[in-house]
């Protein structure tokens, strides 16, 4: 008996869940599709079972074990706990149907499993099974370190997600408690990743009015690059509309290579000793940290020493656990400031952390590189690409150019639609805005789950808090940020000078042979 007892004890969740499903308790038949009766397809579908299904219409997965993503073990952003994996199948809904990832490739896969390290999966696994990989360790060893100089950065959706952890609101902004925590925690420097998102906004919108008067030789419509999960589509799935991405880096990493260079120059640090981590709510910010592309300051400096821009990212949900484990009274803190010299952004910044907020920030600096006259009041409250619909547009007239048409997109499977179009050559847009996760970067694979799946309800309340910061803030304007006008001044020259252009601005790979995709219905006709 004490034998049978220990096995039972020792069994791991799938084995537990198999041992109960093939059991009969007092009449009650089990199974993993769902309690009482065997589950059909018909009314599985539509949320019916234990594990709700998130469209109205049968797949092809039988009803009681659906599967799973593949993941590679060597995948620097996601993780997978196979003992509490419970093959419901939801992560293969939505790196499938809301991504489209998953099942747009033929099978064998030639290099790598396809992943756009978006961490989606992460969000819609209700046993958490996936998660994303933990790095705290890397950075407690450094914080401990005297040697070394730890530089943290903080991501505008961040602010708006970490309070969750802790018990506060969805949305709640705990910008001052964040700081002060990360202070707590040891971190040396603390800046803010406004600032890159002000700068990435003067190079972008430098870049686009370049293509747009013909000075710069590259096609249209430009799209955005910093989300890394989008950049990364792109070189899966369209290599040959690369040339449409901006070559301008995302925030984190612009940051990332002016801390080893501006900061370490202007504060008389060694670049070699500076560890920088950047706090992001986004899981493909672990692998964009560690592109070969992202190496701008030993490349700058001539010193293979020095580490790349960005060493670390934790996510806000670990973040949110280093806190914890530190035993910090996160709600009881004051509310702190951000170092300077990087730490200042405007309400332009700010919003980058929703959909059409990357588009709405370049809109009003658009207006003003290309007028030289502040934008309208409309441009502060640019409503069409606002919200959470999947594909936006908007027109902005802009004088002396006339309408600018602009789109909006998130979620992957939205961009493949709307790619198709360009691809085809009907895309009367300019610019356009893409970012992998729906409703953007505040609802990231990093960040809290506040409801699984994810709810456009919590997406739009954390939107409405980065608006909120951005009506809020004394400076709505990226171009009118005063380190953005210092950084500048004292280092980079101008936007797209040839400084910025070998710190700020990369190139973009292929990696279309790493398998073979599916074509679409739209692709069949090229």
């Amino acid at each position: 008996m004490a034998s049978k007892a220990g096995q039972v004890k020792n069994l791991s969740r799938r084995s537990f869940l198999k041992f109960v499903g093939g059991a009969s308790l007092a009449g009650v038949s089990l199974n993993l599709a769902g309690c009482g009766e065997p589950i059909t397809v018909d009314k599985a579908i539509g949320g019916n079972g234990w594990m709700p299904t998130q469209y109205n219409t049968p797949g092809s997965w039988p009803t009681n074990v659906r599967g799973r993503v593949p993941i590679d073990p060597l995948n620097p952003s996601i993780i997978r706990d196979d003992q509490k994996c419970i093959l419901c199948g939801q992560c293969i809904e939505v790196c499938e149907k809301i991504q489209s990832v998953f099942g747009n490739y033929e099978l064998p896969i030639k290099k790598e499993f396809v992943c756009v390290n978006c961490g989606q999966c992460i969000q819609w696994c209700p046993s958490g099974a996936i998660s994303e990989r933990n790095d705290i360790d890397k950075v407690l060893k450094a914080i401990t370190d005297p040697n070394i100089t730890v530089v943290v950065q903080t991501a505008p959706a961040t602010r708006i997600g970490l309070g969750e952890e802790f018990g506060l609101p969805v949305g709640t902004n705990v910008q001052g408690k964040q700081v002060a925590a990360l202070r707590k925690l040891g971190f040396d420097v603390i800046f803010d990743t406004n600032f890159t998102a002000d700068l990435t906004i003067m190079e972008e919108g430098t870049e686009l009015v370049k293509r747009v008067n013909g000075e710069l030789k590259k096609p249209i419509p430009q799209f955005t690059s910093c989300c890394p999960g989008w950049v990364k589509f792109i070189e899966y799935f369209y290599p040959d509309l690369i040339p449409n991405l901006s070559s301008a880096k995302s925030p984190q990493q612009m940051e990332g290579t002016l801390i080893k260079t501006y900061f370490a120059e202007k504060k008389d640090v060694d670049p070699k000793k500076i560890f920088s981590v950047a706090i992001m709510p986004c899981t493909a910010k672990k692998f964009e940290c560690q592109r070969p592309e992202m190496a701008s300051a030993r490349n700058e400096l001539k010193d293979s020493n020095v580490s790349a821009d960005v060493d670390v990212v934790l996510t806000t949900r670990e973040l949110a656990r280093m806190i914890k484990r530190a035993g910090i009274d996160f709600p009881a803190l004051p509310e702190e400031e951000y170092d300077q010299l990087m730490g200042s952004g405007t309400g332009a910044g700010a919003i980058f952390g929703t959909t059409g907020g990357v588009m709405e920030a370049a809109a009003r600096s658009a207006y003003y590189l290309i007028t030289g006259q502040q934008p309208p009041a409309a441009l502060w409250n640019l409503t069409p690409v606002r919200g959470m619909q999947g594909v936006k547009e908007a027109a902005v007239d802009i004088p002396g150019v006339g309408n600018l048409k602009v789109a909006v997109i998130s979620g992957l499977a939205n961009a493949r639609k709307v790619m198709d179009q360009v691809r085809a050559g009907n895309a009367p847009w300019v610019f356009m805005e893409v970012m992998a996760c729906p409703g953007g970067c505040q609802y990231g694979g990093g960040q809290p789950r506040a409801s699984s799946p994810p709810s456009d309800e919590d997406r739009n309340r954390r939107a409405a808090s980065l608006y909120n910061i951005d009506a809020k803030a004394k400076l709505r304007n990226s171009y009118d940020n005063p380190q953005i006008k210092q950084v500048y001044a004292d280092f980079l020259t101008a936007p797209m000078s040839e400084k910025a252009e070998e710190l700020l601005h990369t190139t973009y790979v292929s990696r279309a042979e790493e398998f073979v995709a599916k074509k679409s219905e739209e692709n069949k006709l090229y």
